[in-house]
């Protein structure tokens, strides 16, 4: 039986853009994404944004951070959408094709990076909620996990039409629970905890939020590839940049701003202990949601993580997701994993200008970018990065205020312009600037 013939196993497109005839309807892949930031991670990351900043302040910075998200997530899914390329065969273009391995492997192997730390984080979570053996659950998440995303793109799409909303309805429920003892009125009066005055920036919240989501929105084209065009991507980018990922960042907020959270300093908003102890019905669910919505996450990672390392080695995704869940899955229980938050931030300072590099070089250079011939390694592009990473850095060191993401992103991103157009031969430059007079 043929891949295609299956739904469940259809055709991946490891190492060609995804045919018209194969396309996903806009629902299908909005799912993919709206699931994706559905996560009690992100509420977790809410309250402690709203622990240091106080609501209003907070809620500015997970906006702008969305904003930012939106606007990056977006342009590179319009492309895919357009393209069906995945996130390979875009990096291909502009970086290389021996060049584009440096990227393509890094981000690849940082998703698999956070698929252990969400793998080791749901062993953890039940571990500390029900008591039962951390080890034995990581074991069997990494094996559900794999499992799932064996099945393909279309097993994310269901899997987030099922997590997302069974996140919103049992955050309501803690709401509902909280509620009862705690007074709503007073949420938008919180001014941040006195304790953490001064310990965190807007600019370290922005970016706080856009690291989040660096790496796979970075790789959203792994996902976006499948839309119908552009459009249909772009909605499906905008389903988790702002909608999915504000809603679940506001319950944090909520649920800190109240002073309803447990330890807000080291588990922000996370609403999970607040639905135990009422029924044992209620405790069921909360264990089959940890299960469901941490592992959204896992599966979108190592989505991503096959894919590219699928392509990198001329191989197929669902070997390398059976191999890359085995790895990830024993970083988990070697408890590596539980190092793998303290990148955050620097995945906000050295991811986001790869994207940057690529938005200019693909959609806004593309007349120039389709014509160029190929290339094994484009010093152009990688000395942009190398701004843009090097910018952000001293950014966080000596500004953190103004968010060392947004910095990243636009110096990269204005590097590489600059750069391309220095390197451009004059009769190239005068007809496009031709064209731009036009």
């Amino acid at each position: 039986m043929k891949n295609a013939d299956t739904p469940a196993l259809e055709q991946e497109f490891e190492h060609e853009p995804v045919p018209l005839s194969h396309r996903h309807s806009t629902r299908s892949v909005s799912a993919v994404w709206f699931g994706f930031p559905m996560i009690l991670t992100n509420a977790l990351f809410g309250g402690i944004i709203t622990w240091h900043l106080g609501f209003w302040p907070a809620l500015i910075a997970i906006l702008l951070g969305n904003l930012v998200l939106f606007a990056y997530v977006g342009a590179l899914s319009w492309y895919a959408g357009n393209s069906g390329m995945n996130f390979a065969l875009q990096a291909r273009r502009t970086f290389g094709s021996k060049g584009y391995i440096l990227v393509s492997g890094f981000l690849s192997t940082v998703v698999i990076g956070w698929y252990a730390f969400q793998t080791g984080l749901t062993g953890t979570v039940i571990n500390q909620t029900f008591g039962w053996n951390a080890l034995a659950v990581t074991a069997f998440a990494m094996i559900l996990y794999t499992g799932i995303t064996f099945l393909g793109v279309r097993a994310l799409s269901v899997l987030g039409m099922i997590a997302a909303p069974l996140f919103v309805v049992l955050g309501m429920v803690a709401l509902w629970l909280i509620s009862k003892q705690h007074d709503f009125s007073v949420v938008t009066q919180w001014k941040g905890s006195a304790s953490a005055a001064g310990a965190m920036s807007m600019g370290t919240a922005v970016t706080m939020v856009v690291a989040g989501f660096a790496d796979s929105g970075t790789m959203t084209a792994d996902f976006t590839r499948w839309s119908k065009n552009g459009r249909s991507a772009v909605i499906a980018a905008f389903s988790a940049f702002p909608v999915a990922n504000v809603i679940s960042y506001l319950f944090g907020v909520v649920i800190v701003a109240v002073g309803a959270a447990v330890e807000p300093l080291a588990n922000g908003g996370n609403f999970l202990p607040m639905l135990m102890g009422h029924s044992a019905f209620l405790s069921v669910v909360a264990c089959l949601f940890v299960f469901i919505n941490l592992g959204s996450v896992c599966t979108h990672c190592l989505y991503n993580g096959a894919v590219g390392f699928s392509h990198l080695f001329s191989s197929k995704m669902r070997l390398w997701t059976l191999i890359l869940g085995a790895i990830g899955g024993v970083l988990a229980l070697a408890g590596v994993w539980s190092y793998f938050l303290e990148w955050l931030s620097l995945l906000g300072m050295v991811v986001p200008p790869f994207g940057a590099v690529m938005i200019v070089d693909l959609i806004f250079m593309a007349r120039i970018s389709e014509q160029r011939p190929a290339q094994r390694f484009r010093g152009t592009a990688f000395a942009a990065w190398a701004i843009g990473s090097l910018c952000a850095v001293i950014a966080h060191v000596a500004f953190p205020q103004f968010g060392e993401a947004v910095i990243g992103l636009v110096t990269a991103a204005i590097s590489y312009s600059v750069i391309s157009k220095m390197r451009m031969p004059r009769p190239v430059m005068e007809n496009n600037n031709a064209r731009l007079q036009r």
